[in-house]
C-alpha cells in the first residue's frame, strides 16, 4: 500500500519540480495546522509509520505527559499548494496515536471516516454526499482590541464597497455601493469583487476542486459565495478546508482579508453554510420519489425528521460559536424555524426544486455556518439523519411541517406553534449533554469526545464572552 501511495504522487513531484512537502491536519475546533519537510523526506515509510509532532500544542488534543503523536498522509488528498513560493506538495493527514499505531480518537477526520463506515454497516446507504454553500465576507480592514480591557475594547470593520462609505471623503467618491441587504446580484461596478472571486475560483480548480459558480451575496461590504460541487462526506470536509484556505490566501495576496464569521456586521445578512445532503446505494439515489412531497422518498423524509428532532444538540457542532447565534435570529433570511419546506428559505430544511432529475434530489440543512469543523458537522448531520431513518421519524407527525408560507409573515398564533433553533451556544451545548445517543452509535462520537467538546466550548468561548463588559452595555447602562 505504501508503495502504491508513492506511485500516486511521484508524477506530481516530477511534473511540478516539487521541493517541499506540507502536511496539513485539522485540530478539534476546526483550524488547519501544518508542518513542512524537504521533499526528500517523503518516502514509503511516511505513509506506513507516519511523521511525528507535538500533540500537546494542538487545541483539543493530548496533554503534555503524552504529547508524541503521528501524522499519516492521505495520498488521494495531494495537491500543489498555490500559496507557497517554493513548489510544495500538500497532503492532508490523519492523526495517529503511536501507542499501537492506531487512529487518534479525537481526530475529527477519523470521526468523519467512522460516520461513513457506520452508515455502510447499517445497510441503509453506501454513500453520503454533502455540498456546503459557504458564504464569507471580503473586507479591506479589520481591527479589534480585547487584550487591553481597561484601556479600551472595541472593533472596526471597513470595506471600500460598504454603503457606509458612500459619503467618504475620498476624491473622487464614485458611489456604486450595494445598500444594506441589496448585494444579491448587481453587476459591476456595484459588485466590485468579480475579479477576486474569479481568482479564488480559478485557484480552487487548480487545487483539484470542482467549482460551479460564484456571486455576490446579499449583504453590503463584500459578502460572497463560491459554489463547490458535492462530494462524499470526508472528501467534502477536506475540500471545505481547502476552500477556506484558498479564499483567505487569495484575499491576502490582494491586500484584503476574508472571514467566515457568521455575523460580522450588525443590521445586515450573516454568512451561513447551507449544507445539501443525499444518500445513495449501489449507485442509485435514495431521496427521490416522484409521488412524494417535493418528490422526496420516505427515506428522505425520515432523514429530515432526524435532523429536526436532534437540531438543538446538532447545532453544538454545526453552529458552534457564540457569534453563530447573532446570525440565527429572525429576519436576514436566517433559518431559525425548525420546519421543512420546498423552496422556502425561512425553513431550517429546504428541498431545492430546480430539477426533477432523481440524481439531483437532495435536502438542504440551513442552520450550519463556517465556524464549524466540517468533519464533525457533516458526521453529526449524517448520524442525525440515519437515526431518523432507523426510527422512522416522520417530520410531519413530529410537528415540523411542511410549511410553504413565509414564516416571518405568519400570524402570531401560528408562529408560536413553530419550534425554533437554540437561542445561544450555551443552549445548544446543554441540549448536546442531554441528547447525544444518536451520535455515539457505532462508536462514531465517543462520550469522552462529546464531554471534552462541551467543556472546551464553555471554558474558552462562552465564559469569556459572558463575563466581559461589552461596549454596548456602556451605551445602555452608564448613566444608570
Amino acid at each position: 500500500m505504501a508503495s502504491d501511495n508513492m506511485k500516486k504522487i511521484e508524477d506530481i513531484i516530477s511534473k511540478n519540480r516539487i521541493k517541499y512537502v506540507d502536511y496539513k491536519f485539522i485540530d478539534v475546533p476546526g483550524t488547519w495546522q501544518h508542518k513542512t519537510h524537504p521533499i526528500a523526506e517523503l518516502n514509503e515509510d511516511v505513509f506506513k509509520y507516519g511523521t511525528g509532532f507535538d500533540g500537546s500544542s494542538i487545541r483539543g488534543f493530548q496533554g503534555i505527559e503524552e504529547s508524541d503523536m503521528l501524522l499519516i498522509p492521505d495520498a488521494d488528498s495531494a495537491f500543489v499548494d498555490p500559496f507557497i513560493r517554493e513548489p510544495t506538495l500538500s497532503l492532508i493527514c490523519d492523526v495517529y496515536d503511536p501507542d499501537g499505531l492506531k487512529p487518534y480518537s479525537r481526530d475529527p477526520r477519523y470521526i468523519a471516516r467512522k460516520a461513513e463506515k457506520y452508515m455502510a454497516s447499517t445497510g441503509i446507504a453506501d454513500a453520503a454526499y454533502f455540498g456546503p454553500e459557504l458564504e464569507f465576507f471580503i473586507f479591506d480592514d479589520v481591527q479589534f482590541d480585547v487584550l487591553t480591557p481597561y484601556k479600551g475594547m472595541g472593533y472596526s470593520i471597513n470595506s471600500n464597497e460598504a454603503i457606509w462609505n458612500s459619503n467618504h471623503n475620498s476624491t473622487p467618491n464614485l458611489g456604486h455601493r450595494p445598500r444594506f441587504k441589496e448585494g444579491y446580484f448587481p453587476v459591476p461596478p456595484t459588485d466590485t469583487q468579480t475579479d477576486i472571486r474569479n481568482e479564488m475560483a480559478e485557484t480552487m480548480m487548480r487545487m483539484g476542486m470542482k467549482i460551479e459558480l460564484h456571486h455576490h451575496e446579499v449583504a453590503t461590504a463584500g459578502q460572497a459565495e463560491i459554489g463547490i460541487r458535492f462530494n462524499t462526506l470526508t472528501r467534502m470536509a477536506d475540500q471545505t478546508m481547502m476552500y477556506k484556505y484558498a479564499v483567505k490566501n487569495v484575499a491576502l495576496r490582494n491586500g484584503k482579508t476574508a472571514t467566515f464569521m457568521p455575523k460580522p456586521l450588525f443590521g445586515d445578512n450573516g454568512s451561513g453554510m447551507h449544507t445539501h445532503q443525499s444518500l445513495w446505494k449501489g449507485g442509485e439515489p435514495l431521496f427521490f420519489d416522484r409521488d412524494g412531497y417535493a418528490m422526496l422518498s420516505r427515506t428522505a423524509l425520515y432523514y429530515i425528521g432526524g435532523l429536526l428532532t436532534h437540531a438543538h444538540s446538532l447545532l453544538a457542532f454545526c453552529s458552534p460559536s457564540t457569534n453563530s447565534y447573532k446570525r440565527l435570529v429572525p429576519g436576514y433570511e436566517a433559518p431559525v424555524n425548525l420546519v421543512f419546506s420546498s423552496r422556502n428559505r425561512s425553513a431550517a430544511v429546504r428541498i431545492p426544486m430546480y430539477s426533477d432529475n432523481p440524481k439531483s434530489k437532495r435536502i438542504e440543512f440551513r442552520p450550519p455556518d463556517g465556524t464549524c469543523n466540517p468533519y464533525l458537522a457533516f458526521a453529526a448531520m449524517l448520524m442525525a439523519g440515519l437515526d431518523g431513518i432507523q426510527n422512522k421519524i416522520d417530520p410531519t407527525e413530529a410537528g415540523f411541517g411542511p410549511i410553504n408560507k413565509n414564516i416571518y409573515h405568519l400570524p402570531e398564533e401560528e408562529k408560536k406553534k413553530i419550534k425554533s433553533v437554540p437561542g445561544s451556544l450555551d443552549e445548544a451545548l446543554a441540549a448536546l449533554e442531554k441528547d447525544h445517543d444518536y451520535l455515539t452509535k457505532g462508536g462514531v462520537f465517543s462520550e469522552e469526545f462529546i464531554n471534552a467538546w462541551i467543556e472546551y466550548k464553555r471554558t474558552t468561548e462562552i465564559d469569556p464572552v459572558r463575563i466581559r463588559t461589552h461596549p454596548y452595555e456602556l451605551y445602555l447602562y452608564y448613566d444608570a
